[in-house]
């Protein structure tokens, strides 16, 4: 016999803390039936997108219920409110019950994900990247300029298929010409109607700025999701077995943020729109997996934007290794070892610092003798003093910020 969806009313006068950034336990998210809250962040980098103020359907806590993160908000009542309470364990009745919210939830995830990632990369790279067609060309020449054929290849093939007549499809198609003998290429046409596909080691599985009509789903190995930024590839994540990508232009129908390419040999699942809407009603394991996922990467965005904060460089390099155990779930133990699965560069990158600030802190981290290169990645002996220093790091940001507030007041 299936299980009652059960969901409970719950009241809450006004001025009321309804949830607490910080606070571990975010076992419920909520739907609000009536009155207004106001969401708020310790450390308030972007304003939400349509605003901070929430008003009857509108839900929130969702990201650090579904993610199992602490929470990353705090939501006080600005009236007497009264919310609908969805524990995590009933989200997937909640879908077979009432489809609608799901989508709600999704799409409202997916708008949320570019929104912040927009936001992330304006802040840490200092640029926004390119979503126009034409950007195909740019990301051909920068993987061709590093004898990174596979790539170079696919994002020419795409950028031909998309921007004929372009002024430099004559040097596209010379440089396809070329390299085409080196390059190896796979599922070159997005409307390949095989669901099952294995994409070699660094093979190419989207480029950023392509139209996409496809999620992915990883069956084995591991995908990169990188971007093009000031002439530089930036790694963005390292998704594995059972995560979920490329969903945001298929449920919006934008192209693609960023690129996606095998960091070992994969095998995915690929998921079109015709195929995820009957997911959506069949499927809802799926659909709660899909969930999940979009909740842990803006749960892990929220914390990159609040890193952008710090204004010490090697905080910010220690905060963003923190997270990155956070994310992963890491625990932490004192002289337990680890090996992250990126190397310096990359964190430089992730965090957005200039070359100058990124070579000199990096030195600085590795001056800590618990830290050491192995394989070109970043190996710790001691995972507690990442916990240490993480935290030092921000204490003395949140003091320098109450100084800098107090000096305001007073002035």
């Amino acid at each position: 016999m299936n299980n009652p969806l059960q969901l409970a009313m719950v009241n809450f006068k006004k001025n009321a803390y309804i949830i607490v950034e910080g606070k571990q336990n975010a076992d419920y998210f909520f739907i609000i039936k009536g009155g207004k809250v106001h969401i708020g962040k310790e450390v308030e980098v972007v304003e939400e997108e349509g605003g901070n103020i929430l008003n009857p359907g509108d839900f929130f806590g969702v990201v650090s219920t579904m993610s199992s993160h602490s929470h990353i908000e705090t939501a006080q009542a600005l009236s007497d409110v009264s919310l609908i309470s969805v524990h995590r364990d009933q989200y997937g009745l909640l879908i077979e019950k009432n489809t609608p919210v799901a989508l709600k939830i999704i799409q409202g995830f997916s708008r949320k994900m570019r929104y912040l990632d927009e936001a992330l990369t304006r802040l840490t790279l200092k640029s926004t990247g390119g979503e126009d067609p034409t950007h195909l060309f740019r990301v051909a020449e920068y993987y061709a300029r590093q004898s990174q054929y596979n790539q170079a290849y696919y994002a020419y093939y795409q950028f031909l298929r998309y921007c004929s007549n372009d002024p430099n499809e004559k040097t596209a198609k010379e440089r396809m010409g070329k390299i085409k003998p080196y390059a190896n290429a796979v599922f070159l046409d997005p409307d390949n109607d095989s669901f099952n596909r294995t994409y070699p080691k660094n093979t190419m599985i989207f480029s950023e700025a392509q139209p996409g009509q496809e999620l992915y789903i990883i069956q084995k190995g591991s995908v990169k999701i990188t971007k093009i930024v000031n002439d530089s590839e930036v790694l963005l994540a390292v998704l594995k077995q059972g995560d979920i990508f490329g969903e945001m232009s298929l449920l919006e129908n934008k192209p693609r943020s960023a690129s996606a390419i095998a960091y070992d040999d994969a095998t995915l699942l690929a998921v079109n729109k015709a195929n995820f809407e009957r997911m959506v009603a069949s499927q809802p394991q799926i659909i709660t997996r899909l969930t999940q996922l979009l909740a842990e990467r803006i749960w892990f965005i929220y914390k990159q934007l609040a890193n952008t904060q710090i204004s010490d460089p090697l905080g910010r390099l220690y905060d963003a290794l923190l997270i990155h155990l956070e994310r992963n779930r890491v625990p932490i133990a004192t002289s337990e070892a680890y090996t992250f699965d990126f190397g310096p560069k990359e964190l430089v990158n992730m965090v957005g610092l200039s070359a100058d600030a990124g070579n000199s802190s990096i030195r600085k981290l590795f001056e800590n003798k618990k830290f050491k290169l192995v394989d070109n990645r970043i190996h710790t002996s001691d995972l507690e003093e990442i916990d240490k220093q993480a935290k030092y790091f921000r204490k003395m940001e949140k003091i320098e910020r109450a100084r800098k507030q107090g000096s305001l007041k007073n002035s």
